[in-house]
């Protein structure tokens, strides 16, 4: 096989495997090629991430040793994606009754809900997550998108239990924002003990929805190691129950009369720093 198509090879399979330790006696039998020129395939592949700012490999030796791919996003990129979404969700045309933006069309694309799920794996990549959980909501592509860049399984809170799910473990909590007392359930079988998770929404004004989800998660004595949201309403400090939390854009002074919207860019890099 010429070198140049192996690494066409190489390259999908680390970019379809992210978060995954790959041996190189692995590819040395796949392409049927030598463990040196692996290594210098690897490289090669190594610095076309890099330079397409789309993250890195990270290597592992020992004799259970290989290389990970790490995704990142280049911060230049990733504010420049956020300005333009920023810029689609000022449109007066999507203000709705009551003061609420309509965003179902955006979580709807593939693409650019993929590319949100980059940008909360660029932050998250380094934390070790085991588990995405998410709400059964609009933030559940959101989540799957994360996941699928860090290579973990989604974990689903509902409202109401199913059947078909088992035995599950439900807990009542204060929505933040209406201040009513609904109700989460989770299915013991989907995540384990002890796990080390990441909180995926599409949306949060007062964050009832994730301190209850934080709550829930305590019975199965997870670890909240990240919160990520979409978007989140403008800080209101005397009703926010969560503040730990990385947020894409913030969505502010929302004048259904004059159809005006501000949104800016949330703390993602706000975090970073």
């Amino acid at each position: 096989m010429k070198r140049s198509d192996r690494l066409i090879g190489i390259t999908n399979y680390i970019i379809e495997h992210p978060m995954q330790l790959i041996s190189l006696p692995f590819f040395a039998e796949t392409y049927q090629a030598a463990k040196s020129s692996i290594s210098e395939d690897l490289t090669i592949v190594n610095n076309m991430l890099q330079n397409e700012g789309l993250g890195y490999l990270e290597s592992v030796a020992g004799a259970s040793g290989g290389v990970k791919y790490v995704p990142q996003y280049d911060k230049q990129q990733s504010e420049t994606y956020i300005e333009s979404l920023c810029r689609r969700l000022e449109d007066p045309e999507r203000l709705l009754s009551g003061g609420y933006l309509f965003m179902s069309d955006i979580l709807g694309e593939p693409i650019t809900v993929r590319m949100i799920g980059r940008l909360f794996a660029t932050r998250f990549a380094s934390l070790n997550i085991e588990a995405v959980v998410t709400v059964a909501t609009k933030g559940i592509p959101i989540a799957y998108a994360v996941a699928s860049f860090l290579n973990v399984p989604v974990v689903i809170v509902r409202r109401d239990p199913k059947i078909t799910e088992g035995s599950t473990v439900s807990i009542n909590y204060v929505s933040g924002s209406s201040r009513k007392i609904q109700t989460m359930v989770l299915t013991k079988r989907s995540l384990e003990q002890g796990a080390k998770v990441c909180i995926i929404d599409d949306f949060m004004k007062a964050g009832g929805t994730i301190d209850g989800i934080k709550s829930l998660l305590k019975e199965f004595d997870a670890e909240v190691a990240g919160i990520g949201v979409l978007a989140e309403a403008e800080d209101e400090e005397d009703e926010r129950v969560v503040t730990d939390y990385t947020s894409l854009i913030k969505i502010s002074n929302v004048d259904v009369r004059s159809q005006q919207i501000d949104v800016q860019k949330g703390n993602y890099f706000e975090m970073e720093e």
